[in-house]
């Protein structure tokens, strides 16, 4: 291996923040140089659309490690910094300071909220959701007795949605498709997910397909969907899924592809350039894949930290992830959506189960709420697909 004495890494996201950490526990002791744009510590970002907008004291508890943690891990953090361009050698940043030649390259960029082309700020009172500051921002809104329309229900939208609900919200939830949480759960559970949310007083709407907005002079926004339906909103949050933050790539002339292309070491097309988490497009199941869950980045940062030193295994990790909502607490993990056979142990709608997807006799995923225990067991009856 070629004498590796300064790794730079952009981006202080999990998988960046999990890639510097792991350099030092494989022994590393050359320079670890962490970059990120936000001016915070690398912090839990699953933590934003619950924790930290239920109580502003929670902030203070997101920090992956504090100021002289770091330190200690002799991990220099460039924070509110920004990597103009970079070459095979050097990277370059906006404010000014000189160049820093580098070894190895880790792009973490991340990725960031996908926008409606229809509907920006201008509009009125629209946020979305993915850093520190954005959660700040909507939490001084979500007022007992202010309405919050979410468009999308995903993860992060039902989320946001229980959040603002036991804040005392009037809240809607308007989803295109046909059931909310369709790129997570089969349709059983996902009709469960739904009439919890109900049951709370959240209105869920889908197959609505939203067509404009009109800002009103009280300060409300209206959303327009094609059938001549109206809702108001003192605060409009779009959480229509993520798209990968690849303009530093494309810039070196990295090959991109919705995320930058990488190979099971997580090596780019430029050598001596890898990158890692929701950014990086992966080789898995014959084809390439994006994850966008934080255990993903996690272990992606972790596997991709050890072929920075030319070592490491192929990245063949089984995608999980969690959600909480309300007292809820659900467990996923391989691919459950589309099963021919579901098994069921317990009640859904109770949120005390266990449920096995089958395709074609083969267990290929697992979803589970109430049983932490029994969902680390069937997590190891799955393989990752290679």
């Amino acid at each position: 291996m070629p004498d590796v004495r300064t790794i730079v890494i952009a981006g202080t996201g999990v998988a960046g923040a999990t890639a510097a950490l792991t350099l030092r526990k494989e022994g590393f002791d050359g320079r670890v140089v962490l970059v990120g744009e936000e001016p915070h510590l690398p912090y839990r970002r699953p933590a934003l659309s619950k924790d930290v907008l239920r109580d502003p004291a929670q902030t203070g508890r997101i920090w992956l490690k504090s100021a002289a943690a770091w330190e200690s891990e002799n991990i220099e953090l460039l924070t509110g910094t920004r990597i103009s361009t970079f070459d095979t050698d050097t990277v370059s940043f906006e404010d000014g300071r000189a160049p820093l030649p580098y070894d190895r390259l880790l792009l973490a960029t991340g990725s960031s909220p996908r926008p409606l082309p229809w509907l920006s700020e201008a509009d009125g009172p629209v946020v979305a959701l993915r850093s520190l500051a954005d959660a700040e921002a909507l939490r001084a809104r979500l007022v007992p007795g202010a309405s919050l329309v979410v468009v999308g229900a995903g993860l992060v939208g039902l989320e946001v949605a229980a959040t603002a609900r036991q804040l005392g919200c009037e809240v809607t939830v308007l989803e295109a498709g046909a059931r909310p949480l369709a790129r997570v759960l089969p349709a059983e559970l996902s009709e469960a997910v739904t009439a919890l949310h109900r049951a709370r007083g959240v209105a869920v709407h889908t197959r609505v397909a939203l067509r404009g907005a009109s800002p009103l002079a009280d300060g409300r926004v209206a959303l327009h969907d094609g059938d001549g339906r109206s809702w108001l909103a003192d605060t409009v949050l779009v959480a229509v899924g993520t798209r990968p933050r690849t303009e530093l790539a494309e810039r070196a002339g990295l090959r991109v592809e919705d995320g930058i292309v990488v190979d099971a070491y997580g090596r780019t097309s430029m050598p001596g350039v890898h990158a890692a988490g929701d950014v990086a497009r992966y080789p898995s199941g014959g084809g390439l894949v994006r994850g966008e869950h934080w255990s993903h980045a996690q272990d992606h940062g972790a596997a991709v930290a050890a072929a920075l030193l030319d070592g490491g295994s192929p990245y063949r990790a089984l995608p999980w992830s969690w959600t909480n909502q309300y007292d809820v607490t659900l467990q996923i993990c391989g691919d459950p959506t589309s099963p021919d056979d579901l098994r069921i142990d317990g009640d859904p709608t109770t949120f005390d189960f266990t449920a096995v997807a089958h395709q074609a006799g083969r267990p290929v995923g697992a979803v589970a709420a109430g049983r932490p225990a029994e969902f680390r067991r069937l997590r190891t009856t799955l393989t990752p697909t290679p």
